[in-house]
């Protein structure tokens, strides 16, 4: 399995409703972004124009644009209004809970060190072949929540059992499944294979090596305010849709199992100098936008940063 493939890390999850993760700028994903990045603690209405203005300053088309945001209200992800001959968009309540609890999750991701006590969860389960779509809805369940195949139908996490795992699985009505904790026995053997070595750790650790050479250059941009406008806006959201990948990627592994120096607390650094140092530019250029599409100054526009969505 390649380890970064979007359908296998990203899969749609039983009883979301928003949008599928894919490669590159997705309109609906993006439209997702932009008004949770600066609506979710309020809920505030957007024009529709504005919206797509903002869609268009990341290369989307007007039509595209319009597309994104009418799918995403039969989703339930958006609802709408009517004044006149303007339409105004704004989140939904479930769209609202589902996002602030994946903020949450990405905002705590490496806050602090956790303890491990040397144990692992491991879920062991058996499908027919014919039960291949509730095999993938399975295993999209166990990567959300911090598991990897160390066998096909053997996974396991470094993570204590705890009621959110409980939960999720116990929904899915998967048939023939089984759950351990237990604690790696070495056999000093050729045949031994450490459960750490469900993750490709050589591929996370290029992963966050890509994730640094990419945005560490434009620390120096942040720090000066040199960054405004339309670039303050592209380059927070796009921070923050590259550095949703890696709590899934690295699920807070042990540190005592990886290799010396692991970058994860270097790329939650970067991630938070970014997005908060931008937060308010980034801000200003959408009430700008919004209050040229509204005629009037808008109201309840925050740009969150990382400490308010893991206060949520």
């Amino acid at each position: 399995m390649n380890l970064f493939e979007i359908e296998e890390t990203f899969p749609d999850v039983a009883g979301s409703r928003l949008p599928r993760r894919q490669a590159g700028n997705s309109p609906q994903g993006l439209a997702t972004t932009l008004v949770a990045d600066y609506t979710l603690p309020t809920r505030a209405w957007l024009p529709s124009a504005a919206v797509t203005t903002l869609l268009a300053e990341f290369g989307i088309t007007s039509g595209a644009a319009r597309t994104a945001i009418s799918r995403l209200a039969r989703r339930g992800v958006l609802e709408g209004s009517r004044d006149g001959r303007h339409s105004f968009y704004r989140l939904t309540g479930d769209a609202a809970d589902e996002l602030s609890a994946g903020g949450t999750w990405i905002a705590r991701f490496a806050e602090q060190a956790r303890p491990w006590d040397g144990t692992w969860s491991l879920v062991a389960f058996s499908l027919p072949q014919e039960h291949d779509t509730r095999r993938r809805s399975l295993r999209g369940q166990l990567r959300w929540l911090g598991f990897a195949p160390l066998y096909d139908g053997l996974w396991v996490s470094p993570d204590p059992w705890n009621p959110t795992v409980a939960g999720r699985l116990a929904t899915l009505g998967a048939g023939a499944m089984t759950v351990f904790r237990a604690a790696h026995v070495d056999l000093a053997a050729t045949a031994d294979r450490n459960p750490i070595e469900a993750w490709d750790i050589a591929g996370i650790a290029e992963h966050y090596a890509a994730f640094d050479r990419q945005w560490r250059p434009l620390l120096p941009d942040v720090r000066e305010g040199r960054i405004a406008g339309a670039a303050a806006v592209r380059a927070r959201t796009q921070i923050m849709d590259a550095y949703r990948h890696i709590p899934l990627l690295d699920p807070q592994l042990p540190v005592e199992l990886l290799p010396a120096g692991w970058p994860r607390t270097r790329a939650r650094e970067v991630f938070v100098e970014i997005y908060d140092g931008l937060a308010e530019p980034a801000q200003r250029h959408v009430v700008e936008v919004v209050g040229r599409s509204a005629g009037e100054p808008p109201i309840g526009i925050t740009a969150h940063t990382v400490a308010m969505m893991a206060a949520a």
